[in-house]
């Protein structure tokens, strides 16, 4: 049985996340106390319910301590079942979020599966549907297996309402090496906006556009969802690479002036843009597991997060793979997984 503190490293739910996903491919039981300890509002929520419950299902798994506020579990794992599935949040929690619970045990299982989600698509804390599909996925696909994901309707915080569908054909993951990010290829910013004034939006964009001033006035799109999707707005500017796109994402928020987020937004996906490094700040978190289950791989990227360094540690302890950081001259990291 595998001891953990939730409090400890980044001290928030992707613990939970990459703990049930590695005890259903390694057969581990774990406990996990001080759940979401680093947290201002500790112990479960509602997405984390969903994700620990979706990890079960798909899993053949039993979890004592499952419930709302619960700051203690104990997951024992059954076997992996492929299947038709469908999983829904109840709030605007994070459908990408329950996704990276079932996604990689689900490409280990015995055959083709189909996920329904439904929650929140597009809310800050957490990966847009965008980054997935553009970003993540197809690094995922590159490494063996096939999985692809659309949208059936927006999910913005704080209502949520949002669907997505992910279809996933199993292979085992083969390593890779990412290093070299290629060259450019693309580059766009789309704001989708529903239930709000368009002056807002307009407003939003217009500062991302004046942060990136060397941008074509074409690169950047406005795109007006049906209004029952809202009330929300997403920014998401998107810089595609031969080798990876990398995809920043900017949400609206009460109290917070559009040209703000429009601004900070924009400045990430230029500090990005200034690096060699193949994989932003969001992914490099997201390859770990992957890469990990592979069996090795490498990649360069940015600034080592928390995030990153938390995953690595819970993946050691249910692999034993050794995961390594290392500075690069040119001021850009080095990850190994052997």
């Amino acid at each position: 049985m595998i001891k953990i503190d939730g409090s400890e490293g980044e001290g928030g739910g992707q613990v939970l996340r990459n703990a049930c996903a590695l005890s259903l491919l390694t057969g581990e039981p774990f406990t996990i106390e001080k759940i979401r300890g680093g947290r201002e509002r500790p112990g479960l929520m509602r997405q984390h319910l969903t994700s620990i419950a979706a990890a079960c299902e798909i899993g053949g798994a039993n979890c004592d301590g499952l419930k709302m506020g619960s700051t203690q579990i104990t997951f024992r794992p059954g076997t992996i079942k492929a299947g038709n599935y469908h999983f829904a949040v109840g709030t605007a929690g994070s459908t990408g979020l329950v996704l990276q619970t079932v996604l990689i045990p689900l490409i280990h299982a015995d055959g083709p599966s189909r996920v329904t989600i439904e929650g929140g698509t597009h809310a800050a804390s957490a990966p847009p549907f965008d980054f997935l599909e553009k970003s993540f996925l197809p690094i995922l696909n590159r490494m063996g297996p096939e999985v692809s994901a659309q949208i059936v309707r927006h999910g913005f915080y704080p209502r949520g309402g949002g669907k997505v569908v992910v279809d996933i054909n199993p292979a085992p993951l083969k390593p890779m090496d990412c290093l070299d990010r290629g060259s450019l290829i693309s580059r766009s910013g789309l704001l989708k906006f529903a239930g709000i004034p368009r002056g807002i939006a307009e407003r939003l964009l217009g500062a991302a556009r004046k942060t990136l001033s060397d941008w074509s006035a074409d690169d950047f799109i406005l795109r007006e969802l049906p209004e029952d999707h809202g009330p929300g707005m997403a920014l998401l500017i998107e810089a595609k690479y031969e080798g990876v796109t990398e995809v920043v994402s900017g949400f609206g928020k009460l109290g917070l002036k559009a040209e703000r987020i429009g601004k900070s937004t924009a400045s990430r996906i230029a500090g990005y843009k200034k690096s060699t490094a193949f994989a932003g700040p969001y992914l490099q978190d997201q390859l770990l597991l992957p890469f990990a289950v592979a069996g090795g791989g490498s990649f360069t990227t940015v600034k080592i997060s928390q995030h990153t360094r938390t995953a690595a540690d819970i993946i050691g302890r249910f692999t034993g793979r050794s995961i390594s950081f290392e500075n690069s001259t040119d001021g850009t990291h080095l990850i190994r997984i052997r």
